[in-house]
């Protein structure tokens, strides 16, 4: 029995199957991509087989799509029983603002219960996945650390494996999977924007982010016990595998992928995408990152730096309803296109001195990070999103980009090493 499984997990990793577009090139539904990368959900072949007669628990957003249709609907149409979708920060369609909250509902499209699974409510119950037989995850990372669908992906996880519950991963692409880069996290900062000790770009796909958690033992003690119980198992035959991912085809950690739907509201085109690794730590800021413009974390700024800079104003609209510094003409820098320049240049960095640039030109730098009301600096935003206390103090110090990055590389080599271990694609290096 045991060899036959893993026959079959080899036959399943090995398939390949039809590709998918860059933002703005939609395909029409039944059309047949035919270059680039491929990812898993369209090698419906392969893991449809796994899907016939299982109830199925769907965890995904409006990334998980086959052409331009829903993973959902087409997996409806082909006939598989969804019994229960779970929703990430945005919702299972993708429309709320960052950080807003979402209450379980029935998918207006489907009728099928959906439960959130972002706010006070991080996974699912017992009782959610009593009507459960195998879980299935789909969505589209962006490969930076404090994206928080890494943290959602830990915690479906734990709750498969705490429960018993067969879990499959269809992988995706990265589109900023060629490259590692930024400060590893302390986990003393551990929040839900950085869970793990990785950079804040860690140059993996999701599915072998998954492998990487379960096989470091990252996950809570009763899943890693399981985890452990089931992958060393003689004999599970009341079910197929306990945890298994089926890959992307035609994508190696060297490819540029360009995402075919834009991965959340704040995120609309690749500039952002890219632009997004630098640019959040200003969250932790009171510069304006720029949600409630058109080019979210490619434009940053504040109504106090110098007026010779590039003008913009924050404006409400779908998806940043309350965007920080709202309506009013801030000053700063428009990156928009500058990813182009980068990429010929294959400058495969975080670009820090943004924002160091950013803090000599803020006139009040005592308040350019906002501190909690406590007054501990080491609780702020920005020490959550930078990983560490390190940062913040360095660029108070006026330290330089090459002092900054040469502090970083003792535990990026070693997050390397570990890293290489759960490649399931070609490296960039």
């Amino acid at each position: 029995m045991k060899k036959l499984l893993i026959a079959l997990i080899l036959c399943i990793l090995a398939t390949q199957f039809v590709p998918q577009r860059s933002i703005g090139q939609a395909l029409s539904p039944g059309a047949t991509p035919n270059s680039g990368p491929i990812p898993a959900a369209y090698r419906t072949k392969v893991y449809l087989p796994l899907l016939k007669g299982k109830r199925v628990g769907i965890f995904a957003n409006h990334t998980a799509t086959i052409g331009n249709r829903h993973l959902v609907d087409t997996l409806l149409s082909l006939g598989v029983k969804i019994t229960k979708a779970f929703g990430p920060e945005h919702g299972f369609r993708g429309t709320a603002d960052a950080g807003e909250k979402i209450e379980n509902y029935n998918d207006p499209a489907t009728g099928i219960p959906v439960i959130s699974l972002y706010g006070k409510k991080r996974k699912p119950t017992a009782e959610d996945l009593a009507d459960v037989d195998i879980l299935l995850f789909d969505i589209q990372d962006v490969g930076t650390r404090f994206y928080t669908f890494i943290s959602s992906l830990q915690e479906f996880m734990e709750a498969a494996f705490e429960n018993s519950k067969p879990l499959m991963i269809l992988d995706r692409p990265n589109p900023n999977g060629y490259f590692v880069d930024g400060p590893v996290l302390d986990t003393a900062y551990r929040s839900f924007v950085g869970m793990q000790p990785i950079p804040t770009v860690y140059g993996m796909t999701i599915a072998e982010y998954a492998f990487m958690i379960a096989g470091e033992r990252w996950l809570t003690e009763k899943a890693n016990e399981k985890h452990d119980y089931y992958k060393h198992a003689e004999n599970s035959a009341d079910t197929l595998f306990h945890f298994q991912v089926i890959k992307c085809a035609n994508y190696t950690h060297k490819d540029r992928y360009q995402l075919p739907v834009k991965p959340s509201p704040n995120l609309p085109d690749m500039s952002c995408i890219y632009w997004y690794s630098t640019t959040c730590l200003f969250e932790g800021t009171v510069l304006s990152e720029g949600r409630g413009t058109d080019h979210p974390f490619a434009i940053f700024g504040h109504p106090s730096l110098p007026k010779n800079l590039y003008k913009f104003t924050p404006t409400s609209r779908d998806g940043a309803k309350e965007p920080k510094l709202k309506d009013q003409l801030c000053y700063g820098w428009n990156l928009y296109g500058v990813e182009l320049l980068r990429k010929v240049n294959n400058n495969n960095k975080i670009e820090l001195q943004y924002v160091l640039d950013a803090y000599k030109a803020f006139p009040d730098k005592a308040n350019f990070f906002i501190i909690p009301k406590n007054g501990n600096a080491n609780g702020s935003y920005f020490n959550k999103l930078a990983g560490n206390n390190e940062l913040m103090e360095q660029i108070k110090a006026g330290k330089t980009e090459q002092e900054i990055r040469d502090s970083w590389q003792p535990k990026l080599n070693a997050f390397k090493a570990i890293r290489k271990k759960y490649l399931l694609y070609a490296d960039f290096e």
